[in-house]
């Protein structure tokens, strides 16, 4: 969507953004870490979709402000906490928001952000691999070895359940902006973009998904 980015609407729209992320975040909070120390966080779900709708620069900036705004409240990782919620974000949001804005379909959606998780998962072995062992003052061998068994299986689904909440909440999320005059009329392009069936298959993704995660954190 193509929307100045001086505009009042769109400042109002990433303002509206980031503090739906931010209190997304706090919510997180009641959910128990994998590993003691990863924690799930549905804001990139936030996140990507103000991207699908306005674009990967605003996916980005809304991930800086909120980071920075974690960094600063609730956060116990200070600057190492910062760097990689933005490199987490940024690696799922961006390239999703971007694939999604030259393809603006049903496949376009789900292939965006199937990129935006493999891109995710990616990012995070590496960075992980960098950065860990810094903040939580351990050998680089130490983390070498939970590459494949924590950070890989925890970022997959992680991503996974983000993908697929942002394909359920997409639809009824830019409706309501547009009703709030936040965001501009669907065009032709995009309209009957996301079907029942289409639903249906984001709903059944999204519980492999939890499952999935619940088994990670001994639930099930």
């Amino acid at each position: 969507m193509k929307e100045s980015r001086f505009s009042t609407r769109y400042m109002a729209a990433v303002a509206m953004f980031s503090a739906l992320s931010f209190v997304a975040v706090l919510l997180a909070k009641i959910i128990p870490n994998v590993a003691g120390f990863l924690s799930y966080e549905p804001k990139d779900a936030v996140i990507v979709i103000a991207g699908l709708l306005y674009g990967p620069l605003t996916s980005v900036l809304i991930s800086l402000i909120v980071s920075f705004i974690e960094m600063i409240t609730i956060s116990t990782t200070g600057p190492y906490g910062f760097l990689m919620n933005m490199v987490s974000t940024c690696a799922f949001a961006a390239p999703a928001a971007w694939y999604y804005q030259k393809h603006r379909t049903q496949k376009g959606a789900v292939l965006g952000l199937a990129i935006g998780v493999l891109t995710m998962v990616a990012a995070m072995l590496l960075w992980n691999y960098i950065i860990t062992p810094f903040y939580m003052g351990v050998p680089r061998e130490t983390v070498a070895g939970m590459l494949m068994s924590v950070f890989l299986p925890f970022n997959l689904v992680k991503g996974g359940i983000n993908a697929a909440l942002t394909l359920l909440l997409y639809k009824p999320v830019v409706g309501a902006l547009r009703k709030a005059g936040l965001a501009e009329p669907s065009s032709s392009g995009t309209k009957g973009t996301f079907s029942l069936g289409f639903t249906l298959f984001a709903l059944a993704v999204l519980i492999t998904f939890v499952l999935l995660f619940l088994t990670m954190i001994g639930v099930l």
